[in-house]
């Protein structure tokens, strides 16, 4: 499973970016997509992530800012993040928990996209 993200950059304090990510490969089936990020420092924190039936969780400083979403038919999850923050800078990575034909479930990870958020 191949993850591409797209759409980080450097915006200003309270501007917005759109987050895409395709998967592709001989994909069977994608159980949880998401959004993670690594922010100065070594430790990855969970962003948001969604079910293949819509539900979702977010961590406690994007509610209300971040909205995460998935088309299943393109294998595509999205992060719509509004009025950014300078504390929102980081390197975001795609994530899904997803399984090949005749095999279990694997986590997979894409490249990462840096956002920046400048004051």
């Amino acid at each position: 499973v191949q993850l591409v993200e797209s759409g980080g950059g450097l915006v200003q304090a309270g501007g917005s970016l759109r987050l895409s990510c395709a998967a592709s490969g001989s994909i069977f089936s994608i159980n949880v997509m998401g959004w993670y990020r690594r922010a100065p420092g070594p430790q990855r924190e969970m962003v948001a992530i969604i079910g293949s039936g819509g539900n979702t969780n977010y961590a406690e400083s994007m509610k209300g800012r971040f909205t995460i979403s998935r088309d299943n038919a393109k294998n595509t999850v999205y992060l719509q993040m509004n009025n950014l923050k300078p504390e929102d800078t980081g390197v975001y990575y795609c994530y899904t928990l997803a399984g090949l034909a005749g095999q279990k479930l694997n986590n997979y990870w894409g490249q990462g996209t840096l956002v920046t958020v400048s004051s």
